[in-house]
């Protein structure tokens, strides 16, 4: 993000934005039936993957705000390795989240981490963090990376949706 760095993450922020508006309105219309029964190849229903997709918003503008602020790199408590999110799935038993309710918290948490990624502090852009894999991720590779995760299982949604 060397040269545009603003425009970058400006549009970062606005494809997560265009991706949660598309997805807003799939779930707004699903057949209520599916979305706790069809299930992906990690065997999570649409529910499962609406909650995770609530999680990794709240755990990834945690990264963000921490990597601004703490000493680099950093150690987060592990979330996305490790078969930890399917723990976190489980504990908040998603399957039986008010539909709508789910759909909203999806929907505001997404949105406060494209605000967050608009607003981050460039200079911060190579903090790093370092997984439970002992991978060193800079916060500007977490950042842009944010919309492919978000957009896997965009399309893990429309697929069990269309079976």
């Amino acid at each position: 993000m060397k040269e545009g760095t603003m425009e970058l993450l400006e549009n970062v922020s606005n494809d997560i934005r265009k991706q949660l508006g598309k997805l807003d309105i799939i779930l707004k219309n699903v057949d209520i039936n599916k979305v706790a029964t069809k299930t992906n190849s990690q065997n999570r229903t649409i529910r499962q993957i609406v909650g995770h997709l609530c999680d990794s918003a709240s755990n990834n503008a945690h990264r963000i705000i921490h990597l601004q602020y703490q000493k680099s790199p950093l150690i987060f408590p592990d979330y996305a390795n490790l078969g930890v999110n399917d723990i976190w799935i489980k504990i908040q038993n998603y399957n039986n989240y008010e539909w709508d309710d789910l759909i909203h918290l999806l929907k505001y948490t997404t949105m406060h981490v494209a605000h967050v990624i608009q607003n981050v502090d460039r200079s911060k852009l190579q903090h790093q963090w370092i997984s439970a894999l002992n991978e060193h991720i800079t916060l500007e590779e977490m950042i842009v990376d944010y919309p492919r995760h978000f957009k896997l299982h965009y399309d893990e949604i429309v697929d069990l949706i269309a079976q």
